[in-house]
């Protein structure tokens, strides 16, 4: 029990007597005999005022609902509104009794507003009234097309979209009265059209403008000085004090790798539309893997991460994120994301992992199926191919319906191909669910080398193992290992590495290299590890196995199947094999038979060659008609009522470029922090776990540049070596997607924070 509600009840019956008394049109609110709160019954903003006392005095939501009459869930809402917002959640704004009509003047703003793409909960909002009252006097959408031009671009210009707060439903208006939560919730508003992008949030009461220079307010303990909000949401200046602003470095690493110019050909470029993308990736960066969990993070403090006033409200954020992806060309931006990454730090080496990753899938549509390892069996869902350079850090993707490695190893390396500096060498290496005759024949056709491991069963060595000394990272091992050529099937020769370990054969490398240094290319297949770690760090800290939506589109369905009439020809000819089979049997007992007479047996022999030519004669006939049936059709022409869903890839795209943006940034800043923390064991969940997601700080905003004070680690080697990462960073410092001002980093104090 709070100290508040000691002192209150000193000598009076039990906390939980909390009970509302009703006398001549006032209420009055009660703890055992002391009164709580008094007010008029009509007076609903006093009302709510007592709701919110009584909450912070201790009691509990499904008690004070009880009492006051209202749903738990209401009181909940409007207990978070106030601590969020303060009083001003609390009060109702005026209006009048009789439900307004939409008519005139009013009609012609709300359809200009309809076209720019608001919602009809926002116009009901504007005009005061009920969002679905708006939406059935303006008609189903499209209706707005009507208006002139020049009038909607004016409405666009001049009013912002649906705001954080009253996309969440606690602008004022909705705290007043619980019969109107429902009613406003109806219309969560369309998918917004090509210009619609968040636009600038109302400020929390908590951050209000300051002066340029922050104040005298600025420096205090709480949010910190307030943000001023500029064009499209984003921050013109201020300070705000950020528990995410670790996360700021993760710019330095966009900023190289050209993610601005990326994220704003994505967004079209729209200068908000890019801060939301970047917002985004922020977020992702942080452990939050998907929208949904975007929920749990303080919207005014992560949104100065991307240069925004406030993060958008799940209804703001999804449709525009939707709208984004759909207008945008998955190709191009693989394509541009891929080149960036390998010109921020190029891979001389020429050595890239491509492997296969699984994605579950467990909506109703017709999705294909896949073997999910995870669990080990097979299941609906995507198949997303990865290609990651030799470091570890990720390149490239592809996406589609499951199928094996040696069907999507040729679709990557194209990506990979149209990513590579012109002349540039390149060696993919691959697991064995890849190392088929025809993968190597099509490297081999597109002039780049490969290295992989020989499956099984692996080849007697025809040569003598030699013992090399190999020093790698200041470790020396000794390695015993054979070299030779190999034939193989279906492709010719190939180069063959065996590698020893206690006298014993524990894997066979094959490669199309025959001049690199064996020691090397062991190096390099060993290396593949590093994808298997892409793949489940990935996976575990930037939700790569996360499906974006399950909106699909339902097609004809043209995947190349087996053939049922192939299967059942199949089964044709091996019952015709086994009436020859029999024939040739009972031919051979009556020849071996002793109790059989001369006689009898010559008598025998004809029939029994006659049956024996018969069988042989069908089982020809089996396998002719048998070979002119192919063995494997498109879907539809075995069954035209074949369908399967296609997933959106545009969003599939948008989404895994901000994570596997999140995820280089990590693995890039984790490689600079290593150079001087020289902690090869712990460097990466250092620079994951304890800078980008535990350090807390201030953000200034000015017209000119942006800097970021952040507290230092609690480890000194940490604070050490972030300190000297710092001043690299400084020399060339980044920018914000769509913000121009440069950030600088610095690490302040603790009590100057």
């Amino acid at each position: 029990m709070r100290a508040v509600t000691r002192a209150m009840l000193d000598d009076m019956p039990d906390p939980c007597d909390l009970h509302l008394e009703r006398a001549a049109g006032r209420c009055a609110v009660m703890v055992g005999s002391a009164v709580l709160a008094e007010y008029a019954e009509s007076d609903v903003v006093m009302r709510n005022f007592a709701v919110t006392t009584a909450r912070l005095a201790g009691f509990g939501g499904t008690r004070v609902a009880e009492v006051f009459g209202l749903s738990a869930p209401y009181v909940s809402t409007l207990h978070a509104a106030a601590l969020r917002d303060g009083s001003h959640a609390l009060v109702k704004q005026p209006g009048p009794g009789r439900p307004r009509t939409l008519g005139g003047e009013a009609l012609e703003r709300a359809r200009q507003w309809r076209a720019a793409g608001v919602s009809d909960r926002e116009i009901g909002r504007r005009l005061g009234m009920a969002g679905t009252t708006a939406g059935r006097r303006l008609g189903p959408r499209g209706a707005e097309a009507a208006a002139p031009e020049g009038r909607q671009g004016e409405a666009a210009a001049c009013e912002p979209l649906v705001s954080v707060e009253e996309a969440a439903g606690n602008d004022p208006g909705c705290a007043a009265e619980p019969a109107a939560a429902p009613e406003a919730a109806a219309d969560a508003g369309p998918v917004p059209g090509p210009e619609a992008v968040p636009g600038p949030p109302r400020v929390p009461p908590a951050a209000a403008a300051v002066p340029p220079g922050g104040g005298a307010g600025a420096a205090g303990g709480g949010a910190g000085g307030g943000l001023v909000p500029g064009a499209g949401g984003a921050v013109a200046e201020g300070r705000v004090r950020s528990r995410y602003a670790g996360a700021m470095l993760l710019h330095a690493f966009g900023a190289r790798a050209g993610a601005p110019n990326v994220l704003a050909a994505a967004a079209a470029g729209q200068p908000a539309a890019a801060r939301l993308l970047a917002a985004v990736s922020a977020c992702i960066g942080l452990g939050y893997a998907t929208t949904e969990q975007f929920k749990h993070l303080a919207a005014a403090e992560a949104g100065p991460l991307a240069g925004l006033v406030a993060l958008p409200d799940l209804r703001t954020l999804r449709p525009a994120l939707a709208g984004i992806a759909d207008r945008t060309d998955p190709l191009r931006l693989q394509q541009m994301f891929a080149a960036a990454m390998l010109a921020a730090d190029p891979v001389t080496s020429g050595v890239y992992y491509i492997d296969d990753h699984f994605v579950p899938y467990t909506g109703a549509r017709p999705v294909g199926k896949g073997w999910n390892n995870k669990r080990g069996r097979a299941e609906k869902g995507r198949a997303d191919t990865h290609v990651t350079a030799h470091d570890g850090r990720a390149v490239c993707f592809v996406t589609g319906e499951p199928s094996g490695l040696s069907v999507t190893l040729p679709k990557a390396l194209a990506e990979l191909k149209k990513a590579v500096p012109a002349g540039a060498p390149i060696m993919v290496g691959f697991d064995r669910g890849g190392a088929y005759p025809q993968v190597f024949k099509h490297c081999r056709e597109q002039q780049v080398h490969w290295v992989t491991y020989r499956r099984a069963p692996l080849a007697v060595p025809a040569m003598l193992p030699v013992i090399t000394t190999v020093t790698a990272g200041g470790k020396t091992r000794t390695v015993a290992w054979t070299e030779e050529k190999a034939q193989l099937k279906d492709y010719g020769e190939a180069r063959q590495l065996t590698l020893f370990e206690h006298g014993k054969v524990v894997l066979q490398i094959l490669t199309s290299d025959s001049g690199s240094c064996p020691a090397d290319i062991l190096d390099w297949l060993k290396s593949r590890w590093r994808e298997e770690n892409f793949l489940k760090y990935a996976s575990e800290n930037y939700g790569i196995d996360k499906i974006c939506g399950y909106a699909a589109e339902i097609t004809v369905n043209t995947k190349v199947t087996a053939n049922p009439a192939r299967k059942t020809a199949n089964a044709r000819v091996r019952d015709a094999e086994k009436e020859l089979a029999t024939a040739e049997r009972a031919l051979a007992a009556l020849l071996a038979d002793p109790d059989t007479t001369a006689a009898a047996k010559n008598k025998a022999i004809p029939a029994a060659s006659r049956a024996i030519s018969t069988a042989k004669k069908n089982v020809k006939d089996a396998i002719a008609a048998r070979d002119k049936i192919p063995a494997k059709l498109p879907a539809d022409q075995i069954d035209p009522g074949a369908r399967t869903a296609m997933l959106r890839a545009g969003r599939r795209c948008l989404q895994m470029v901000l994570r596997l943006l999140a995820h280089n940034a990590e693995h890039w800043l984790s490689g600079q922090l290593n150079a001087y923390l020289r902690d090869d064991d712990e460097y990466r969940a250092i620079t994951r776990e304890t800078i980008i997601r535990s350090l807390s700080g201030t953000i200034t905003f000015t017209p000119a540049a942006i800097t970021v004070a952040l507290e230092p680690p609690g480890q000194p080697r940490v604070a050490r070596a972030l300190a000297m990462l710092i001043d690299e960073i400084n020399h060339t410092p980044p920018v914000i997607p769509g913000d121009n001002r440069p950030i600088t980093y610095r690490i302040a104090p603790q009590a100057s924070l």
